[in-house]
């Protein structure tokens, strides 16, 4: 019983580190893209046509 209680907290505490981790790489900037807003407008999925002028 005592072995469940050990993995049990092992596991939380491990847990917690990569909560820790995460909360890291995210405050620092890890998951910040500076390449996409450069080449969006290279996969522009909707073409910009003009409008015809009907009579």
């Amino acid at each position: 019983m005592e072995v469940i209680f050990l993995l049990i907290s092992l596991s939380l505490l491990l847990a917690l580190g990569f909560l820790i981790a995460f909360i890291w790489a995210v405050k620092s900037g890890q998951f910040d893209d500076s390449y996409t807003p450069s080449v969006r407008m290279l996969t522009d999925d909707v073409p910009h046509t003009p409008k015809r002028m009907e009579k």
